[in-house]
């Protein structure tokens, strides 16, 4: 029982969700979220507010202007892409406080969040059942 606590609580310390995330957001809670993909994928679509650093890009220089105190959820498309995780890494690797959003951009969508860019959605409301 206490290696599955363990488990548990270790993938809650370093996962978020997309209703965390956007309830943390909502609130106004020291959180910036980063865009882990490359500058076209941002270009097209994106979570409101968040910062693109590819993870192929992140080192002591362009994560510099950084506050090291906030809290930061990097992201990817989602399933089937790791850039969210390589960036966590990266960002772990460069003391940052990180956590990975769950499911990526996909599922932010899926979830009903509006997001940015030239391919922009628009919200809808929706609050999912796992709040």
């Amino acid at each position: 029982m206490k290696d599955q606590i363990t488990h548990y609580e270790s993938k809650l310390k370093y996962e978020i969700d997309a209703y965390d995330l956007w309830e943390s957001i909502t609130l106004g809670n020291d959180i910036v979220v980063v865009d882990t993909r490359s500058a076209e994928a941002y270009t097209e679509r994106h979570i409101p507010g968040s910062v693109n650093i590819p993870h192929r890009t992140m080192d002591p220089d362009s994560t510099a202007d950084l506050n090291k105190k906030s809290l930061y959820v990097t992201y990817c498309d989602g399933i089937g892409c790791n850039a969210s995780t390589k960036g966590a890494l990266n960002m772990a690797r460069l003391g940052f406080n990180v956590k990975e959003l769950i499911g990526g951009l996909d599922w932010w969508m899926r979830d009903g969040y509006e997001t940015e860019g030239l391919q922009a959605t628009e919200g809808k409301a929706l609050v999912c059942g796992c709040g």
